[in-house]
């Protein structure tokens, strides 16, 4: 990327990707299409792909276009050994259109939303929004779902004039179901007229025709290259249109949406496509993992989320008998990964006094006494080893005792019985439309994700416990 010539090179690659990546479906078929380049082969859930397994293959599947697991077969492997797991999420807080969208008040065409997880939803108002997610639509007699990216402001959530609200800048609430409608045009035939009374729709459920506008419908099938009467269904997320970009006076900061946690995804993917099984033909011991999850913001409990069957199938399918399987439970490690939150220089007291994160400082170790992170002294020791190796630096981060801790996949993986820490990289402002990292945290997660793949198993052999 010629804009950035004197950036980390990692970052600009990051870029690449979240700004190709407004959903999590999005997410899944972009690191699919990494993986492939990295000579990984896909495989099907549906399938008997136990048997076809190779020494030294590398294997990715999907789920539902929203989940992913890749993992590689060591050249010495045998049934009982662990997996290694970077296991991270692939959706973030935002805004998703209704079942039926179809709204209009005052000469507006609206679109009817909800949202989802727990955004800092005054940064949506006044951004130039879009439309991406999957279509399904028809081809004959079959059926397929289809990736759609709208590249255009096509939505916008206006705020009120200050002349209106003279206190809006006191508190800025909100009712998030009556003042927080995006409008998306202008009712032609309502132009120059009385404004338009709010009625309610006359959809009956039945059809995407009569539950969406018109205009929504036509935009979409052209942009899919179909008629409006192919279109039967589809999940539509609002996305900010300004791209992901480096900022800062030396490029130090990616200015960028979805970064929780598609930052630690991407790391994670770029670190198996790195240092596949291809890099270290003759290693022994663990099968090296990365999942991808989606729905870690609205807890996890779904077909694609961490508390899905994804792991335990994968663990089952490598395990010829439950005797392999115990053992290889008490073998893997799980590193849940997942972004951290950054000292503010402007609420400083937010923090703990010896444990503030700094962006570009390496990765954290994410610490709690209650168990919101799974990270105890062992999974900390080993994190700490395997950045030694690759020359890194280590923080800590552990919540003040007068605020809540949030929480990861890392707990509800560990009750498999799986090793666990939680980890991630620093950033500020999680949960707005526009976050902000760490140019140089990129390369750093990518090296201890390539380092934990390499050396885990040569070290967890070492390390006494039980």
């Amino acid at each position: 990327m010629m804009l950035y010539p004197a950036a980390p090179e990692a970052a600009t690659r990051f870029l690449h990707f979240v700004n190709a990546s407004p959903t999590p479906f999005h997410a899944v078929h972009n690191a699919a299409l990494r993986l492939e380049k990295a000579g990984f082969r896909k495989i099907r859930e549906a399938d008997d792909w136990e048997k076809s397994l190779t020494a030294g293959g590398k294997y990715y599947f999907t789920r539902n276009q929203a989940a992913l697991l890749a993992f590689t077969i060591p050249q010495k492997w045998q049934p009982g050994a662990g997996v290694s797991i970077v296991a991270t999420h692939v959706d973030s807080p935002n805004l998703r259109v209704r079942p039926v969208s179809k709204r209009a008040k005052a000469g507006y065409l609206q679109i009817g939303v909800e949202t989802y997880g727990g955004g800092i939803w005054h940064s949506w108002f006044d951004r130039d929004l879009s439309l991406a997610g999957r279509v399904v639509i028809a081809k004959g007699s079959e059926y397929n779902s289809r990736l759609i990216k709208i590249d255009k402001p096509l939505l916008r959530i206006p705020t009120l004039a200050i002349h209106l609200d003279r206190n809006v800048n006191d508190a800025f609430k909100f009712n998030a179901e009556t003042e927080f409608v995006p409008i998306a045009g202008l009712i032609e035939t309502q132009l120059n007229t009385e404004p338009a009374q709010d009625k309610k729709q006359d959809a009956d459920g039945s059809s995407v025709q009569v539950n969406h506008h018109s205009a929504l419908l036509s935009l979409l099938a052209t942009e899919l290259d179909v008629s409006t009467d192919a279109i039967h269904d589809f999940e539509l997320h609002l996305y900010d249109t300004q791209p992901s970009v480096l900022g800062g006076l030396n490029n130090e900061f990616i200015f960028s949406p979805r970064m929780d946690n598609q930052f630690s995804s991407f790391c994670a993917v770029e670190a198996m496509a790195e240092r596949g099984a291809s890099l270290f033909p003759d290693l022994e011991g663990n099968v090296n993992c990365i999942a991808l999850f989606n729905h870690e913001e609205i807890g996890s409990v779904s077909t694609t989320g961490a508390e899905s069957s994804l792991i335990p199938t994968l663990l089952q399918r490598l395990s010829p008998s439950p005797a392999h399987y115990a053992q290889s439970v008490a073998r893997s490690f799980l590193i849940s990964a997942d972004m951290g939150h950054a000292l503010h220089p402007n609420y400083t007291s937010k923090h703990e006094d010896n444990h503030a994160p700094r962006i570009n400082g390496g990765v954290v170790i994410k610490t709690n006494a209650k168990q919101r992170y799974a990270s105890d002294s062992i999974g900390s020791f080993i994190v700490r080893r395997l950045i030694e190796k690759v020359g890194g630096k280590v923080q800590e981060y552990e919540v003040r005792n007068d605020m809540a801790c949030g929480s990861t996949v890392g707990p509800m993986l560990s009750k498999l019985g799986l090793r666990t820490v939680d980890v991630g990289c620093a950033m500020l402002s999680m949960h707005s439309i526009r976050e902000t990292a760490g140019s140089h945290d990129v390369q750093h997660a990518i090296d201890f994700f390539g380092s934990f793949f390499e050396g885990f198993a040569s070290l967890d052999v070492q390390l006494t416990i039980d």
